[in-house]
């Protein structure tokens, strides 16, 4: 599923290319995609019409496009294999094209959502009053968010008593990590995925939340990370820090830091990647 770096990436080619530009109509293709649409298909797509995208937003791994004259936000859920693209009119459908969002203006594009497994979708939301829409209210600002405050996450990571991979993947705490980017911050940090929250001290934790940083501005820098074709910007092109990962899906190759054999362990229907060396397991208390 894409993480911050991901989702940044397709923002910002959405700020570019759909930003303040008037809806002439919108098309659902496959009602699953509008599924977070209570009102169904035909409502969504009539409640786009005539109305101005305002300028893309995003909170940790959530997307959002404001309707500039209304209190409304179309939120884009992309799931496991959700695709915008900006198309140009004549180009062929894609396989599996959802959803057509086509614009009044003579700049021969339109705005497509493609998803193969239809696990994401769009669906439409009041906004309160500093823009976001009222379902994703109880996400947390993500660490690349001015307002993110290191303070306030180092004392709710006292107060959780949990373990710090858990803790970098609530969002109710911290936005817009997911298992990629917290595996290649821990090995950064030298950190093991178990170690116990109640452990880090203030220090350990600026130093874990700059390695968050420093990864995914470098991936940012590079068009995020794709494995397979799922996961491509508005263009339809992949990432490439996929070739940069230290950790993440490197199971039996040299650690790039001491040579030991990067390991991988089943973790919450997922895998953690570590060096067990670099980032020695915790002792466990009697």
């Amino acid at each position: 599923m894409p993480e911050l770096p991901e989702v940044e990436v397709v923002r910002r080619g959405l700020e570019r290319w759909v930003a303040h530009r008037t809806v002439a109509d919108a098309e659902v293709l496959h009602p699953r995609a509008v599924r977070r649409h209570v009102a169904g298909p035909d409502d969504f797509a009539q409640r786009l019409k005539d109305h101005r995208i305002g300028t893309p937003s995003r909170r940790g791994k959530y997307l959002w496009l404001p309707l500039e004259d209304t209190d409304q936000a179309v939120l884009a859920h992309l799931g496991m294999s959700g695709q915008l693209l900006v198309q140009p009119h004549e180009t062929p459908a894609e396989k599996h094209l959802r959803i057509r969002v086509r614009f009044a203006d003579a700049l021969g594009t339109e705005l497509r959502f493609v998803d193969q497994r239809t696990f994401g979708g769009l669906s439409l939301h009041d906004t309160s009053a500093d823009g976001l829409p009222d379902v994703i209210a109880h996400i947390a600002r993500d660490p690349l968010d001015p307002l993110f405050d290191d303070e306030a996450f180092h004392h709710a990571l006292r107060r959780k008593r949990t373990t710090i991979k858990r803790a970098l993947l609530d969002q109710s705490l911290i936005s817009g990590v997911g298992n990629i980017y917290a595996d290649e911050a821990l090995w950064r940090a030298r950190l093991h995925y178990e170690r116990p929250t109640a452990t880090l001290t203030r220090p350990r934790t600026t130093e874990l939340l700059g390695h968050v940083r420093d990864v995914m501005n470098a991936a940012l820098a590079v068009g995020g990370t794709s494995f397979d074709s799922l996961y491509v910007n508005i263009n339809g092109e992949s990432g490439y820090f996929e070739r940069s990962l230290d950790a993440y899906g490197r199971e039996g190759l040299p650690c790039r830091r001491c040579g030991t054999p990067v390991r991988r362990r089943p973790w919450m229907n997922r895998s953690s990647y570590f060096c067990p060396k670099c980032q020695r397991p915790p002792r466990v208390t009697p």
